[in-house]
């Protein structure tokens, strides 16, 4: 009797370790998430005297590198610049020729290097991401809150933040009678693949 105890005392304990040796494989695994350009876009908002412009930016690549353990993020999310629109020619060619001038700079991307907050495996997260977000040539430091969620083999995210175009050196798009503000709302969404592997 004693010595059945034991057995199950001893595979009991061995289980146990197994957990926690699974645990700790798990927690040392780098979350690698890839970007699916046709689930990647960035909606943006902005506002003149008489009404509101909507129009969106395409992206055409990415791959963020996660460590869930340590917070530690990199990589980079890249939209193409010339794709901006917002349903008016005029308007458009304006905003490309005067504002992001896309020809000369092509791209928009995001490169974070912190997540504040637990991303959790199971359930939609909300945590902060610190990075520089590039421009027009140049690159700013900001910090979003980005609500992700992780499945399997799929991730989602998203965020709204502000981007002070004029602050960072970006021309105000005003014509005759008509005065836009000096920031644009930026709705940014993304989405692709899921792959974990060691951290080194």
């Amino acid at each position: 009797m004693k010595q059945s105890i034991a057995r199950r005392g001893g595979m009991t304990a061995a289980i146990c370790l197994l957990w926690a040796g699974l645990a700790t494989l798990a927690s040392a695994q780098e979350i690698v998430m890839r970007c699916d350009a046709a689930q990647t876009a960035a909606d943006f908002t902005l506002s003149d005297t008489l009404h509101t412009v909507h129009g969106s930016f395409q992206g055409t690549r990415g791959e963020i590198h996660f460590d869930p353990a340590l917070g530690k993020v990199s990589g980079e999310i890249v939209f193409d610049a010339t794709s901006g629109h917002s349903g008016s020619a005029g308007r458009d060619r304006k905003m490309h020729k005067d504002v992001l001038e896309s020809e000369r700079y092509p791209e928009i991307s995001f490169l974070p290097d912190r997540v504040d907050g637990k991303v959790s495996p199971q359930e939609t997260s909300t945590v902060q991401v610190h990075g520089m977000f590039g421009i027009h040539g140049a690159e700013h430091e900001i910090t979003m809150p980005v609500v992700v969620k992780l499945e399997a083999d799929h991730w989602t995210a998203s965020a709204h933040f502000q981007v002070p175009y004029v602050k960072w050196g970006m021309k105000r798009p005003n014509a005759l009678f008509l005065r836009v503000g000096d920031t644009v709302d930026i709705d940014f969404r993304a989405g692709g693949s899921l792959v974990s592997s060691p951290v080194p």
